[in-house]
C-alpha cells in the first residue's frame, strides 16, 4: 500500500466524490478505528519524501476534517523522518471528527509543532490538508489565506486527496482560491475533476494510494494506451477501407487536406478529399497519394454507405448542402466543426443526426466547448463547467459518440461509461491540429471497427503525439502538418 504514479499508459478508473464516499463508508465499517487515517497519513509521508528528498522545512496545512487529519498523520512521521516541521491547524480542534482528533493527540504526543498562525517562516514543501473529497463551496476565511500563504512559498506544494478549492468531479475551481499544487495523492480512488478542465493544472502529477480498499463500480475511465493493431500479410489496401473528407470552403480548403493526409497516416486503405469551393483544385500536389473527388457527397447512397466520412473541416455555411446525404446514408459518418455549426442551427439536421442510431449508422462528433454549447443551446462557460456532464447530454441526444476536445477531452456514449483521456498538452493549442484528430480518428475507423473505441485511441494518440514533443523539448506550438508526422511516427 504505497502511493503510485498515475500514468498515461493504463486505463485507470475513476469515481465521482459520491462514489467515493460510499467506498470510504463502506470501508470505514469493515476496518479498526483510525486504520484508514494511518494508513492515508503514512502514505503522504512516504510521498512528501520521495518528491522532495532535500527539504529542510516542510509545512503542513491541516484543515478542520479528516484531510486535516491526513495531513497531522503525515506531519508525525516527517517529523520522525528528522525534518523540521511545522503543522498550522486551521480549524476548531474542539470539533475535530474522531480520527482527526485522534490525529491531533498523536502528533502532540511525538513532539511535532503545532501552531494556529500563518508566520513568514519558509517552507521548502507545503503539504495542502485543508480540506479534500468534502470541498462544496469556494474556500473563503482563514482557509483562503492559507491557500495565499501557499502560493506565497513558491515551491512545491503536495495536495492530499485534492487540491483545496478544486470540484471533485467537474475540474473546475469552486471560487478564486485554489490550490495549484505540484503533485496530488488522491486517497482510496481516482476523481474526474482530477483529470479535466482547470484540474489537469492544478493537481500537477497525480499519485494514488488506494489505502488496501476495494473501490466498487467505477463512474468513469481513464483511456488506456491503444492495444497494437498488426496488419497480417495477406492484407491490402482494401481491408482498410476508404475515408472521404468533405470540407473545405473557399479560403479553407487547407483543412480539408490537412484532415485526409492524417486519415492516410492513420492507416486508411484510401483517402479522398472532397472540397466545398467548386474552384478548389482536386490534388494536393505535395501528396499525390491523396485523390480529390468533386461533390463527392452527392454519389449514390451506396457509395455514400461504403466510406468512413468526415464532414466540416473547414467547411464553412457551404456545408450545409452536404450534410442531408451524409446525415441519411453514410454508415460511419466524423461531424466537425463547421458541420457541428451548422447542425446546430437547423433543427431539420438534428433530426436526421439523432434518427441515425435507429437506421444501424454510427456517428462521432468533435466539438470543442463553444460547439458544444450551440448545439445544447446554451454557453461555453456551462460546458466548461461540468464537461463530463455535457459530453454525456450530446451523446444521450444525438445517440452519437461525442468527443468533447479541450484539457482532459471527454468522450461519452449512450450506455457507456464516459473517458476521460489522460494524454496532449497545449502543444495542441495550434490552428488545424483539430482537423488532423478527425482525418486521424477517421483513418482508423475502418469497416467491422466500433465508433467508441475508435474515438477513445484516437484523442489518446493525438494527444500522446504532444506530449512526445514536449519530453523531446519543444516549446512552441505544433503545426497541424507536424502533428500528422509526429502521429504516424508514434503509432
Amino acid at each position: 500500500m504505497s502511493p503510485v504514479p498515475v500514468t498515461p499508459e493504463r486505463g485507470w478508473p475513476l469515481h465521482t466524490s459520491a462514489a467515493s464516499r460510499a467506498a470510504e463508508a463502506a470501508a470505514l465499517a469493515v476496518t479498526p478505528p483510525h486504520a484508514l487515517m494511518q494508513r492515508a497519513g503514512l502514505g503522504v509521508a512516504r510521498l512528501a519524501l520521495a518528491l522532495a528528498p532535500h527539504a529542510r522545512t516542510i509545512a503542513v496545512l491541516a484543515g478542520p476534517g479528516n484531510n486535516g487529519g491526513d495531513g497531522l498523520v503525515a506531519a508525525r512521521h516527517l517529523h520522525a523522518a528528522g525534518k523540521a516541521l511545522r503543522v498550522v491547524l486551521l480549524g476548531d480542534e474542539q470539533r475535530l471528527p474522531a480520527d482527526a482528533a485522534d490525529a491531533l493527540q498523536a502528533a502532540r504526543a511525538a513532539g511535532v509543532p503545532i501552531t494556529d498562525r500563518l508566520d513568514e517562516a519558509p517552507a521548502d514543501l507545503v503539504v495542502d490538508a485543508l480540506l479534500g473529497l468534502g470541498t462544496t463551496r469556494a474556500p473563503e476565511g482563514r482557509i483562503a489565506e492559507a491557500i495565499a500563504w501557499a502560493a506565497a512559498r513558491g515551491g512545491p506544494v503536495l495536495a492530499v486527496d485534492l487540491p483545496t478549492g478544486l470540484h471533485p468531479d467537474t475540474g473546475q475551481p469552486l471560487g478564486a482560491a485554489c490550490v495549484r499544487a505540484t503533485a496530488t495523492l488522491s486517497l482510496l480512488t481516482l476523481k474526474p475533476g482530477l483529470f479535466t478542465g482547470a484540474g489537469r493544472d492544478l493537481a500537477g502529477s497525480v499519485w494514488l494510494d488506494t489505502l488496501g480498499v476495494e473501490a466498487g463500480a467505477e463512474s468513469a475511465r481513464l483511456a488506456p494506451a491503444p492495444e497494437p493493431r498488426p496488419r497480417a500479410h495477406v492484407q491490402h489496401k482494401g481491408s482498410f477501407g476508404d475515408v472521404v473528407v468533405v470540407g473545405g470552403a473557399p479560403g479553407m480548403g487547407g483543412a480539408a487536406w490537412l484532415a485526409a493526409r492524417a486519415a492516410l497516416a492513420a492507416g486508411a486503405g484510401r483517402v479522398y478529399c472532397s472540397p466545398l469551393d467548386p474552384a478548389a483544385a482536386l490534388l494536393d500536389p505535395a501528396h499525390p497519394e491523396l485523390m480529390g473527388r468533386g461533390t463527392w457527397w452527392r454519389s449514390p447512397p451506396a457509395e455514400l454507405a461504403a466510406a468512413t466520412v468526415v464532414c466540416g473541416c473547414g467547411g464553412g455555411g457551404a456545408v450545409r448542402a452536404a450534410l442531408p446525404p451524409l446525415l441519411a446514408h453514410a454508415v460511419r459518418l466524423l461531424l466537425d466543426a463547421d458541420a457541428l455549426n451548422a447542425v446546430a442551427s437547423d433543427p431539420s439536421l438534428q433530426r436526421l443526426l439523432a434518427g441515425r442510431a435507429g437506421r444501424g449508422q454510427q456517428t462521432i462528433l468533435t466539438p470543442h466547448p463553444l460547439e458544444a454549447a450551440r448545439l445544447l443551446g446554451t454557453g461555453a462557460a456551462e460546458v466548461q463547467s461540468d464537461r463530463i456532464a455535457a459530453a454525456e447530454r450530446l451523446a444521450a441526444r444525438f445517440a452519437a459518440v461525442v468527443v468533447l476536445k479541450g484539457s482532459g477531452s471527454i468522450v461519452a456514449a449512450p450506455g457507456a461509461k464516459p473517458s476521460l483521456n489522460p494524454t496532449g498538452n497545449a502543444l495542441l493549442a495550434s490552428a488545424g491540429t483539430g482537423d488532423v484528430l478527425a482525418g486521424w480518428m477517421a483513418g482508423g475507423w475502418m469497416p467491422g471497427r466500433e465508433a467508441h473505441p475508435v474515438a477513445v485511441d484516437a484523442v489518446w494518440q493525438h494527444g500522446r503525439a504532444a506530449d512526445l514533443a514536449l519530453a523531446c523539448g519543444a516549446t512552441h506550438p505544433l503545426l497541424a502538418s507536424a502533428l500528422i508526422d509526429a502521429l504516424h511516427a508514434a503509432a
